[in-house]
């Protein structure tokens, strides 16, 4: 995971993850290119933003789950105004909300890359990518399956 002490000084980074005792599985699991998501033990439900309650059934018992990293475009825009310098500094992106093919309404904010802006379409299959952003930061990012599975 990403070490605040070895950043460059000099580099723009984006807003950088801080896992906590509820998000260190996602992250961890990002780190070895797996997309991990709290599933309750109970009633199957898949919990994305994790939360400590499941709440289909309000169990506690939410155990981390790999998924198929398969989903569908839901939405998309093009920031033109981003208030972070680094996204301000890689102007145009696809900041999207995808949804998992395990459940519906499973989603995720996320980017879209290795597509051009016209290509993008309502229900597109996509498929989790993993990029570094900086030195131990890597992201989970949707790109056209057809392109994802190739890279």
């Amino acid at each position: 995971m990403f070490e605040p002490e070895t950043l460059d000084p000099e580099a723009v980074y984006p807003p950088l993850p801080r896992p906590d005792e509820l998000t260190r599985f996602f992250w961890d699991g990002v780190a070895e290119q797996r997309l991990m998501i709290l599933r309750c033990d109970d009633c199957g439900f898949y919990i994305h933003l994790p939360r400590v309650v499941c709440r289909n059934c309000r169990s506690i018992r939410l155990t981390p789950v790999e998924v198929s990293g398969d989903a569908r475009l839901t939405t998309w825009t093009f920031p033109n105004q981003p208030f972070d310098p680094y996204y301000a500094s890689h102007l145009p992106y696809v900041l999207a909300v995808v949804e998992l093919v395990e459940q519906a309404n499973l989603k995720m904010v996320t980017n879209v890359v290795d597509c051009e802006p016209g290509d993008l379409r309502i229900e597109m299959p996509l498929h989790v990518t993993y990029r570094e952003l900086a030195a131990g930061c890597t992201l989970p990012l949707f790109a056209p399956a057809a392109a994802a599975a190739s890279s």
